[in-house]
């Protein structure tokens, strides 16, 4: 049995000067890279079914790519992943007002966030460990915040995330991990003959600013219906406007659980996804915009789809929400796996 190994290169250099660095986990049937700025993962690479390595993962070959990465490719974000209404939140009797970076909310932390910092590493064996002090005020947040990030890369495929953090004073969070995949390779075109499944019998509307609405409806009945599998093609004009950003509503929060399976027919390539997290953002890039990425190409809408495992955008204004605040004394946990795989014909 082929032992998982982790090999560590020289990435490049920030604008600042600060020197990042690729971590390389070598498993006997998946490839993945992982830097530690912005804990990106910068590649996936997955056989089909005769046994050929292709990328998975969208990425940059760059740092500088990762500095501008408006559409927060393979990082953490964080404080608070997903959409913040107007930026602003009530807690324990304060208003906090937050920078509004994506009219008119803040999404995904702020302005730098997580996904723009560089992060201390430490490799032990099949483990990769990323841990960031977010002292207090960053982004507009309240408390110093430790956040501990564990990648491990097990033999049969299997990626695990697990998140630890604590504050000193009260603050909401939200993490999660940003990757886009095409499970015909990165550089293929649309995901269009792919086929999901997701396992949620509710899912979180959202207004015309993508906020949203307080309701919780099941899915039975509509479009956002994919607890059995479904290729995309034929729900891509039927569900938001010819595109999918949805949360879906995944299970109780702090139980792991199966929760989505994205299949390639064509190569037999999949991705399964379980979580302790409440819900699941699937998202098919509709806000990719004049992107380049490895290799010179060029990442457009529905060329690829996140897996986004985290709790309801906003839920900080929206008490019927599971509870996303953390208070001094708590540990915040999660855990995610992703599952790379090949089908049989």
């Amino acid at each position: 049995m082929m032992v998982v190994t982790i090999t560590t290169e020289e990435f490049g250099k920030t604008k600042d000067g600060e020197n990042v660095h690729r971590f390389i986990f070598e498993g006997s049937k998946v490839r993945v890279s992982v830097l530690d700025f912005g804990c990106a993962i910068q590649s996936v690479e997955v056989p089909d079914r005769a046994g050929t390595l292709v990328d998975i993962a969208l990425g940059y070959d760059d740092v500088a790519g990762y500095e501008k990465n408006t559409p927060y490719i393979g990082v953490v974000v964080g404080r608070v992943a997903g959409r913040i209404a107007g930026g602003k939140f009530s807690m324990d009797g304060q208003d906090y007002s937050l920078v509004v970076n994506n009219r008119p909310n803040n999404i995904h932390g702020g302005l730098v966030g997580f996904s723009r910092r560089l992060w201390t590493p430490f490799v032990n064996d099949n483990r990769l460990t990323l841990t960031y002090r977010s002292p207090e005020g960053e982004d507009g947040f309240p408390g110093d915040m430790d956040v501990t990030l564990t990648y491990t890369l097990d033999e049969d495929g299997l990626l695990t995330l697990d998140y630890l953090a604590t504050t000193t004073k009260p603050c909401p969070l939200n993490f999660t991990n940003h990757s886009y995949f095409n499970l015909a390779g990165q550089d293929c075109d649309d995901v269009l003959d792919h086929v999901v499944q997701i396992s949620a019998e509710k899912f979180v509307p959202v207004d015309h600013n993508l906020i949203p609405t307080g309701e919780l409806p099941d899915v039975d009945g509509r479009s956002q219906d994919l607890r059995f599998p479904v290729e995309l093609r034929s729900i891509k004009d039927a569900v938001c406007n010819g595109d999918l950003d949805l949360t879906f509503c995944v299970g109780e929060d702090g139980m792991m659980k199966r929760v989505s399976k994205v299949v390639h027919p064509a190569t037999g390539r999949y991705i399964e996804t379980s979580t302790t997290e409440p819900g699941l953002q699937f998202y098919t890039a509709m806000f990719m915009s004049n992107t380049v990425g490895k290799s010179g190409k060029s990442y457009k809408p529905f060329a690829s789809f996140c897996l986004e495992t985290q709790h309801f955008p906003d839920s900080v204004n929206h008490p019927n929400f599971p509870n996303t605040i953390l208070r001094p004394g708590e540990t915040y946990k999660q855990s995610t796996v992703y599952t790379f795989g090949v089908e049989k014909e």
